[in-house]
């Protein structure tokens, strides 16, 4: 083979190793930064891909369950359980809670796992109109009371 050849051949033969490296290096950081969706039962008792393990980013959607919410007088930060059709996860924020967000309310929180049944959430998210909702967690919720913000008030 002719050493020019040679030369041109291990130049094309580098830059797609590089860019084979570059690929495989993207794709290695982007697993860590996916947030995956769960309900509080995938939660708790796991889904195909096996339980969230201590640490992982997350996203969770449920309905907040009525009677938990717990605010610090001093802070900011607050608790509250979410349900779908089975078990209840705690979500410990620390902010400002959206205008829509209330008790019997469907809510997305994305956050940490701390502990089985302990999400730290960075973001907190309330749906803003009772007709819609994902179609993933719709199938997920199916069973679940809505609880209408408006009940019980007299206004008009």
């Amino acid at each position: 083979m002719n050493p020019r050849r040679q030369k041109r051949l291990a130049a094309v033969g580098g830059i797609g190793l590089l860019i084979v490296g570059a690929i495989t290096l993207m794709l290695f950081a982007l697993t860590d930064n996916i947030d995956l969706f769960y309900t509080p039962s995938e939660i708790v008792e796991g889904k195909e891909g096996g339980k969230p393990t201590v640490g992982q980013r997350l996203r969770i959607g449920g309905m907040v369950v009525p009677g938990t919410v717990s605010r610090d007088s001093e802070s900011l930060a607050v608790s509250f359980n979410l349900i779908d059709t089975g078990p209840q996860v705690t979500v410990r924020y620390a902010g400002i809670l959206p205008d829509l967000f209330r008790e019997g309310q469907g809510i997305v929180a994305t956050g940490v796992l701390l502990e089985s049944g302990v999400i730290e959430a960075e973001e907190v998210l309330a749906k803003h109109d009772e007709e819609y909702m994902p179609p993933e967690l719709a199938e997920k919720m199916k069973g679940i009371k809505h609880v209408n913000p408006n009940q019980g008030n007299t206004g008009s």
